[in-house]
């Protein structure tokens, strides 16, 4: 197995420990901002981390840092692996629906394995009454069998971690083979509407499992696999298929209940190659889950038995906000995407398979309006596919704040005393009275019982709002967010040698040694919030510094300030800088 770490924003240290191996056999790391570790285990660790037969083990992975990082994870094994993003703890819950597929022949099984996160975890499989497993904190319950379990639902009474895991894949039946290895979303975060990017690779075979009975599914640009009709209507468990294309841009999914999405790599020659690729397996998000900002790093494997010399980054967003889409390598200055095409669909939304060459640099994606982002690679007769950049909001209950979800309200301040819009949005609400309670500092507001929307205003100060709900099956469950409440008088200004920039025009700089210095009250917290530009040229360097120094010829120049402030509100000051520089001429003297 081989292990890849990026760091965000800022440096950071963290540790990878084995918890069958104890603490004696953890492993540091140190990285600086936008990093990237490295790391293959030995075989040590391998024989303390692979899961070969059913049953309960401790052979697991804890990895923890002290700033946000991003994980990935490679499965080796022979000439055949896949590679899967490692989701964060926070995140995790305890109700799944196994993904997978049909096995070559029927040699190998299909597999999952469970990671608990807390102790004494009762682990329950496909509904049954008895748990399978009981888990304690790093321990692991891998489950085979002979049959596609695609649709089995797993629960545990704490929340756990899911990975599918088949062992020897073929899609469809009777293509190349290979491992399908991904880490699966809690059915919290479904959602009821896809955009289905494609890789290079021109089909894509993609399943979709249903949470509740009477779930309908209709799709645009996709072929059903089961069905010529422009529906299909699944229950809870069941799934559907359908192939994705290239040639028709891509396909959109709509459903009138929650519903998973994994997408497949197809096998040669089923893809139109030949002998190029393999299966391999990828969770799909729904577009609630976009995010404006991912950091990623892909793998790039080429030696003699890993001969992976295709890998792209495929990134999915709304067509009219596309070009908005831009992506700084090795933290330089971001810039937009080149080299491919973008792939329009009918939906609204496009696509863009990225070539990625460098896999010593992270690659850093932006779009103010979001994007979701996978990441593949494929060579002879193998690929790995994995998701590479997505939020994992809980949509099975939610309220938003002026849009903003719950779960990311403390990131996006409000100003005081200015109008805050709620909504929920619950999927299966209980049709009877008293369904939907909300509080505002532990405090139940009695006037919007059953009230799906309302508005206020807030002083200054941080409220905790939580949303209680019944659901139609007499399930309650709560869901709470801080809301913060900001003083938005903002100001900004700055400084070119303790001269103000409104007053630039009239002033001339008689010396090449130049000071900038910003006063800015009311900053955004967030890096990137401070640019700096010379003749319309970002000066990336100085990103976010107060105050800085730079050397400049005789000549004049448009300087601009570009601030965000803590409320969001961004603002641009420009100014013309005259800069001569003196010269004097000293005469030879005889005294």
């Amino acid at each position: 197995m081989r292990i890849r770490i990026v760091s965000g924003n800022n440096p950071t240290t963290g540790t990878i420990h084995f918890t069958k191996l104890g603490p004696s056999a953890s492993v540091s790391f140190s990285m600086g901002a936008y990093e990237i570790f490295n790391y293959l285990l030995n075989i040590t660790e391998n024989q303390a981390v692979y899961n070969e037969t059913m049953g309960k083990s401790n052979k697991s992975i804890y990895i923890e840092s002290s700033e946000p990082i991003t994980v990935y994870a490679l499965n080796l094994g022979g000439n055949f692996f896949d590679a899967t993003n490692i989701f964060p703890v926070e995140v995790l819950n305890n109700s799944y629906y196994h993904f997978s597929h049909t096995s070559w022949m029927g040699w190998l099984p299909d597999a999952y394995a469970v990671v608990a996160t807390q102790n004494n975890t009762q682990l329950y499989h496909g509904g049954g009454e008895l748990p399978v497993a009981t888990l304690d904190a790093g321990d692991v319950y891998y489950h085979t069998s002979l049959t596609d379990m695609t649709g089995t639902h797993i629960t545990a009474t704490k929340p756990v971690a899911f990975f599918a895991a088949h062992q020897f894949a073929s899609i469809p039946a009777g293509q190349n083979q290979n491992y399908l290895f991904q880490q699966l979303a809690p059915d919290i975060t479904w959602g009821k509407n896809f955009f289905v990017p494609v890789s290079n690779l021109n089909v894509e075979r993609v399943r979709i499992v249903a949470q509740q009975n009477n779930t309908t599914i209709t799709q645009t640009g996709g072929v059903f696999i089961y069905s010529s009709s422009g529906t299909y209507t699944i229950n809870a468990g069941e799934y559907i298929e359908l192939d994705a294309l290239l040639i028709n841009n891509g396909c959109s999914i709509q459903a009138d209940k929650p519903v998973g999405v994994c997408s497949y790599l197809t096998g040669a020659p089923y893809n139109g190659t030949y002998n190029s690729s393999g299966p391999a397996q990828a969770w799909l998000p729904s577009i609630e889950q976009m995010i404006s900002k991912a950091i990623i790093a892909p793998f790039i494997i080429n030696n003699y038995f890993f001969a992976v010399t295709n890998h792209f980054a495929l990134l999915a967003t709304e067509t009219l906000s596309k070009n908005d889409t831009k992506v700084s390598i090795g933290g330089n200055s971001p810039v937009s995407l080149s080299g491919e095409t973008w792939n329009e669909h009918t939906s609204g939304y496009s696509f863009y398979n990225m070539p990625l060459t460098n896999d010593t640099v992270s690659y850093t994606f932006t779009n103010p309006k979001g994007l979701l982002i996978l990441c593949y690679g494929y060579g002879i007769s193998k690929s790995y596919y994995y998701l590479a950049g997505s939020a994992m909001r809980e949509l099975d209950a939610a309220f938003y704040a002026n849009e903003v979800h719950f779960q990311e309200l403390e990131e996006h301040p409000f100003c005081e005393n200015k109008e805050v819009a709620f909504q929920a949005e619950i999927n299966g609400l209980h049709s009877a009275q008293e369904s939907i309670k909300w509080y505002i500092g532990g405090v139940l507001q009695p006037t919007l019982t059953d009230h799906l929307t309302w508005s206020q205003t807030f002083p200054i100060g941080v409220y905790e709002i939580k949303m209680w709900v019944r659901f139609d099956n007499n399930d309650t469950i709560s869901k709470v967010g801080n809301l913060k409440i900001i003083d938005c008088n903002v100001s900004a200004a700055f400084y070119v040698n303790d001269v103000h920039y409104a007053n630039l025009p009239n002033t001339t700089i008689c010396t090449k040694d130049v000071n900038f210095r910003a006063e800015v009250e009311g900053l955004h917290p967030d890096t990137e919030s401070l640019k700096w530009y010379i003749n319309g040229e970002e000066e990336v360097l100085k990103q976010d510094m107060l105050e800085w120094s730079k050397e400049l010829a005789t000549g004049t120049y448009e300087i601009q300030m570009w601030v965000r402030y803590a409320n969001g509100e961004t603002a641009t000051l420009v100014a013309t800088l005259k800069v001569e520089v003196s010269w004097i001429k000293i005469r030879n003297v005889r005294y």
